[in-house]
């Protein structure tokens, strides 16, 4: 694991600006800097980047965060590989920390599979270039598909000899271990202490993760006597066909993100092909159906899909089969259809790039118009047929989350099947509800076996208390408490480390300047308020036991920027009195005036700075986290920068939250109190509702009750007033 002090020093180093300018060109507009966003299909600049505060967002789609987290969004790649990338690009050495036995060795194991997979994909690229049979076999393939030395290059397609052993001798003779070569899949165990080559006499594709690290590869025969035309490697550590990646995803991520559409084809020729064409936005499912874990990694680059599939009848059941997964995803799902007996590959190595654009523009349709279409056309004069048609498309308007899309859709569909809209509409609110019920049912049979297997857990071993549990995710809306909560971790986490106010001890004279976090802190503790959510509980944590660190660094800041100001401060004052001495009219008055203007503005330039230095300090930790919910929930924190009309903003001066901080701080912990109280009373008057009338139980209730309620109108006036001030 990389250890602290090197993260630290690679989140100092990185340059926001500097970051995004990679892939975003910016342009300076005030203190900000500006771009087209490079996640979506931004047609007028609308990315923002703040080198002050270290972080970015896009005020049209809402992607953004700091340069680890833009790293990772852009390159789709882990939180330490958005270090190890940003550590490469400004030249830090990485220094790990002792990790577990568990870890070291999975680390181990995991890092030499790739760098096995590397080396095995360099020598197959080898034995195609270097060999007569590489030359022979596997390029006179390539070449007869009609891929050019750059496009096989660009895939690094490779050649496995015909020979029983050849890779399994070059890779123990490199010293790899024989045992890693089986998980692999790349060789096989002869049972006599050797192995043999799985992927012998083959054609090799290389999958790539979004990273571009080789996690499996894919093999084809070339002889007609083999039953099985394709090998792909095996599930392994660093490999899950459900879950890993799509073929051509790592060439083709940044081409789908700029044109933000993403083309699906089946076969790897396919693919390369299409890019090859000069459609460089084309994936495979490598003839799987696509997955919840393919779709999530579909879902950060583009919400817009179009699938190719053949013009026969297969392709046309294919067509019809497994996208209501996509739909329910929320992506904009559409169907190209290629002429019959045609397929990606043989239609663009047919045609120009003009042709395949064109046909791509005449042909491509919306999904429900498609499936409507095609299951009406088989149903026409059979109302049986027709009917269990329209029960299909149901299903899949009932999947699409968008309720204006849902209604779109239902027009269409209502208009081509000659029925009544708002039956139709009943008909998908109806199956909406039969299947938020079935979800229902399956999250409680998951919450179920999760807790069955961790009363297991508990029975087998001691709790481990040194971390708060997660909670479950459901569909369900946050109470009002968690809110409540929410609100206030937001201020935490933006303005933690901010002055607030001070504290006078028992000497009049003894006076502490207080943090926000140091005083939520204490009025925490005071109203015995603890939080819930866990994700607030580790901020909240880590923010105090950030405190010692940070009055040590804030310590050498103020004298850090009091020196440099000093000496711009002493330089403006000696330019000034010697451009009054050169004067023809020298006035002692006129020169103090303008000294004590000098001396207020740089006093004003220090405090501004060392504000900023507050402000930014637990944004800039947080929002580059290791923790990913820590982190997501910050960058949502940090850019959610509120966008006030010039109505309110020309004429008069609008405070800014942390101007405000003074009201809205007690505010937040009132109301967290105040909803305490509402739940509360909930509470006492369901149990009301249970206990016997006239009842001593009864009656304590109604005292606890009434309590509550007088308790509740105190605070809520307090809140209201506070409201007034403000």
């Amino acid at each position: 694991m990389i250890d602290h002090a090197t993260v630290q020093r690679i989140l100092d180093t990185a340059d926001i600006v500097d970051v995004v300018s990679d892939f975003v060109t910016l342009r300076r507009r005030g203190s900000n800097w500006v771009g087209l966003c490079p996640f979506h299909n931004d047609r007028s600049p609308s990315f923002y980047v703040s080198r002050a505060k270290g972080i970015c967002k896009c005020f049209s789609c809402g992607q953004g965060g700091s340069a680890v987290n833009f790293i990772m969004e852009h390159e789709q790649l882990s939180y330490p590989e958005a270090l190890r990338y940003l550590a490469n690009k400004y030249h830090i050495e990485i220094v790990e920390e002792e990790q577990t036995d568990e870890q070291r060795q999975e680390q181990t194991e995991r890092e030499g599979m790739l760098m096995l997979n590397e080396w095995a994909c360099r020598w197959m690229e080898q034995q195609l270039w270097e060999t007569p049979d590489g030359q022979d076999i596997g390029m006179t393939y390539f070449k007869e598909r009609g891929f050019n030395d750059t496009t096989i290059r660009k895939f690094r397609l490779g050649y496995s000899p015909r020979e029983r052993s050849a890779l399994y001798r070059a890779a123990t003779a490199e010293g790899f271990n024989r045992e890693m070569l089986f998980k692999l899949g790349l060789c096989k165990d002869d049972g006599n202490g050797g192995g043999y080559d799985f992927f012998r006499g083959r054609v090799m594709f290389p999958i790539f993760n979004v990273a571009g690290k080789v996690i499996a590869f894919g093999g084809r025969t070339l002889n007609k006597e083999d039953h099985a035309k394709y090998f792909n490697s095996p599930d392994s550590l660093i490999y899950s066909k459900s879950e890993s990646t799509m073929y051509g995803l790592f060439q083709a991520k940044r081409a789908i993100a700029r044109l933000d559409k993403c083309f699906i084809v089946e076969g790897y020729a396919d693919v390369i092909t299409m890019h090859q064409a000069g459609f460089e936005n084309v994936i495979a499912s490598s003839g799987t159906a696509l997955t919840d874990g393919h779709i999530h990694l579909l879902h950060r680059f583009t919400q817009n899909v179009t699938e190719l599939f053949d013009g026969d009848q297969a392709g046309i059941r294919a067509a019809l089969k497994g996208i209501d997964k996509l739909l329910s995803a929320g992506l904009n799902i559409k169907v190209l259809l290629l002429p019959d007996g045609e397929d990606p590959d043989s239609y663009c190595r047919a045609h120009s790039n003009t042709e395949v654009e064109q046909y791509i523009a005449e042909h491509e349709t919306d999904f429900i118009r498609f499936k409507s279409s095609i299951l009406l056309a088989d149903a026409v004069s059979d109302p049986i047929k027709r009917s269990a048609a329209l029960t299909d498309i149901v299903h899949s308007l009932a999947v699409i989350p968008s309720e204006i899309t849902r209604s779109m859709y239902a027009q269409d569909c209502a208009s081509l099947f000659s029925v009544d809209e708002q039956m139709l509409l009943r008909q998908i609110s109806i199956q909406r509800q039969k299947n938020r019920e079935e979800e229902y049912k399956e999250r409680e049979r998951e919450r179920i076996r999760r807790e069955a297997e961790q009363t297991n857990q508990t029975t087998a071993t001691p709790e481990d208390t040194t971390r708060p549990p997660r909670t479950s995710k459901t569909d369900q809306p946050a109470s009002a408490v968690v809110n409540a909560q929410k609100a206030l971790i937001r201020l935490v986490v933006k303005f933690g480390m901010c002055y607030f106010c001070d504290i006078t001890g028992e000497n009049p004279d003894d006076i502490t300047p207080v943090t926000v976090a140091e005083y939520t802190r204490d009025q925490l503790l005071t109203e015995q308020l603890s939080f819930t959510e866990p994700v607030f509980q580790r901020i909240f944590a880590i923010a105090l036991e950030l405190l010692p660190e940070f009055y040590e660094q804030l310590q050498a800041k103020v004298i850090e920027i009091h020196q440099a100001n000093e000496v711009l401060r002493q330089a403006e004052r000696a330019e000034a009195e010697q451009k009054e001495m050169n004067s023809g009219n020298f006035s002692i008055e006129r020169l103090e005036q303008e000294l004590k203007q000098i001396d207020s503005k740089y006093y004003l330039l220090t405090k501004n700075q060392v504000n900023e230095f507050r402000e930014d300090y637990l944004v800039r930790i947080f929002c580059s986290h290791y923790d990913d919910e820590i982190r997501t929930l910050a960058n949502t924190f940090a850019t959610d920068l509120p966008q006030l009309s010039r109505i309110h903003t020309e004429n008069a001066h609008v405070p800014t939250e942390l101007e405000r901080i003074s009201t809205l701080l007690p505010e937040a912990i009132r109301l967290w109190r105040l909803c305490n109280i509402n739940e509360e009373i909930a509470r006492v008057r369901a149990t009301l509702r249970q206990v016997p009338k006239s009842s001593p139980e009864q009656f304590e209730l109604l005292d606890k009750q009434s309590e509550l309620i007088r308790q509740r109108t105190q605070l809520s006036e307090r809140v209201i007033f506070t409201k007034t001030l403000k």
